[in-house]
């Protein structure tokens, strides 16, 4: 089987190999790669008869089916870039994704349109918006041609235009610190290389079956679809609105691979799980935050034959470690190494490599090493730097500089190379002369059992600096005794880490749109309302 370098050809080669295998479930229906690669292959022609010119951007705003997959790979097929956008943000947020990426074409639902009818015109790039059966009467909207899913498909075949693995693939917008999102620029290269070092650790194969439960928009969401498919193997796709539905789909379909972050994972352990799952489960694996070892622990005991990846990335890099399961009995509050193909740093403020266990930031060098913001060339700046010339792999005879990513996190590295997370920078709390990760803060809230879902964040303290406040949830079934709680913060941590106020609110915590608690907007809400 010849090996993939463009996106698409995971899904080509795949049909190749075998085109009756099972590619996607959605529902009760299941499309075979041999399906799913001429419905790419025609959704790639329908976009060269647009006019469609190499690079454009192609939007993709819908909840995860079928068509949202053919799209995603149908537009880099057709030589131009994707770019999912989240389902859950509203119609101002997504004008300002499509003006500021320029997009070409947009792709949605009857129903998504309708909410986004008068926000369209000002997108003065956008020429087409093609609409998903079925749509009886396509909407007039001033300047813009509309065009039925189905129509777009029967155009006359066409190929692409020709692109490289170094070529732009496609644009996933993450949450960004002055409230607009910045757009991540990943290359084909970066997201094959990425599919390949994910499978071979989590060593998956034709005849797997992942659950896509996170965001299609979320680079680990995504990496459900390339993983997958790299393999030859089958994807579930799931618009979950309960736990409980997670846990039911993956008995039903027997999924062999399950990929989530915490905030689901703490609410999944706290529910039954047949016993039928651990005959077929091979592994979960956890990645956009440190799962609570508590949980990892509860759904360890759900799953006593299921083996745990604890895994860190982020979307600038896609994915930078994992923890081999073996290792999660001796070392269960570590991030573990670099992924395979992937070399992973802890450099200090003047890029000199830190001793072992000091503190410094993680930086990733690499094939998975993103291109950049999308016209941030401040932010990126900022984030993707030269390398020093006395890092790790750099030798002075070098001339032309490596970029890599600068994370922004904290860690550590102990004496064995086990990579450990300390926090981000712009979220750890200064208490009385002690910088405090608020991870830390959480992992021994949940520890104690005594709360659902929790929150730690500093806020200006005149004697302290900053003060630590929590926001939590009652445990499943129960209530919260605040007094009880701070007690047991006595007991398990030094005073300066102990919260210093504890509010209790109803669950679920308010989520960002990738499905991690959204420690800012809570922090911002709190400060509001107490300090009128």
């Amino acid at each position: 089987m010849r090996d993939s370098t463009l996106l698409p050809e995971l899904i080509s080669l795949a049909a190749e190999n075998d085109p009756t295998a099972p590619a996607l479930t959605y529902g009760k229906a299941t499309l075979n790669y041999g399906e799913l690669n001429e419905a790419v292959t025609r959704f790639a022609g329908g976009l060269i008869g647009l006019g469609l010119q190499r690079g454009e951007r192609v939007a993709i705003y819908l909840e995860k089916r079928f068509e949202t997959v053919v799209a995603s790979f149908g537009a880099p097929a057709a030589g131009g870039v994707f770019v999912p956008l989240n389902p859950l943000l509203k119609a101002e947020q997504l004008a300002y994704i499509l003006r500021d990426c320029n997009v070409r074409v947009l792709v949605t639902s009857p129903e998504r349109l309708a909410l986004l009818q008068e926000t369209l015109p000002a997108c003065h790039d956008l020429r087409h918006v093609v609409v998903l059966d079925p749509a009886d009467i396509l909407p007039v909207i001033g300047g813009l041609n509309t065009v039925r899913w189905r129509d777009l498909l029967a155009a006359p075949p066409a190929a692409g235009h020709r692109v490289i693995d170094t070529d732009m693939l496609g644009i996933l917008y993450t949450s960004g610190s002055t409230g607009k999102p910045k757009g991540v620029v990943l290359s084909h290269r970066n997201m094959v290389a990425g599919a390949k070092s994910v499978a071979a650790y989590l060593e998956n194969r034709a005849g797997d079956t992942l659950l896509a439960a996170l965001p299609l928009s979320f680079d680990a969401g995504f990496s459900q679809l390339t993983t997958a498919f790299h393999c030859g193997a089958r994807v579930v796709l799931l618009n979950y609105l309960l736990p409980r539905d997670v846990i039911k789909t993956v008995e039903r379909e027997k999924v062999t691979g399950l990929t989530a972050v915490p905030p689901l994972y703490i609410q999944l352990a706290q529910l039954d799980w047949p016993a039928s799952i651990g005959e077929h489960l091979r592994y979960f694996a956890n990645t956009g935050g440190r799962m609570p070892r508590e949980t990892l622990e509860t759904l360890r005991r759900h799953l006593p034959g299921t083996k745990p990846f604890l895994m860190y990335g982020l979307t600038e890099a896609f994915r930078s470690t994992f923890l081999p399961p073996e290792e999660v009995d001796r070392r269960p509050d570590s991030i573990g190494k670099a992924i395979p193909n992937a070399e992973i740093l802890v450099l200090q403020e003047d890029g000199s490599p830190c001793a072992p266990n000091q503190p410094g930031e993680l930086v990733h060098r690499g094939a998975l090493v993103g291109m950049g913001y999308w016209n941030d060339p401040e932010k990126t700046a900022e984030r993707y730097k030269p390398l020093p010339l006395h890092a790790p792999g750099r030798e002075a005879g070098l001339v032309i500089p490596e970029i890599a990513v600068f994370s922004g996190d904290t860690v550590r590295m102990d004496e064995e190379g086990f990579l450990y997370f300390i926090g981000r920078r712009d979220e750890m709390m200064k208490t009385s002369g002690y910088r405090v990760s608020p991870t830390e803060v959480e992992e021994i809230l949940y520890a104690t059992k005594l709360v659902g879902e929790c929150v730690a964040f500093g806020v200006d303290d005149e004697r302290l600096g900053q003060a630590i406040q929590v926001v939590a949830t009652p445990p499943t079934g129960g209530s919260l005794d605040v007094a009880a709680l701070l007690a047991e913060c006595r007991t398990r941590m030094p005073a300066y880490m102990v919260p210093g106020g504890v509010e209790v609110r109803d669950g679920p915590l308010p989520r960002n749109p990738n499905g991690k608690i959204d420690r800012k907007s809570l922090s911002t809400a709190w400060v509001e309302q107490n300090t009128r």
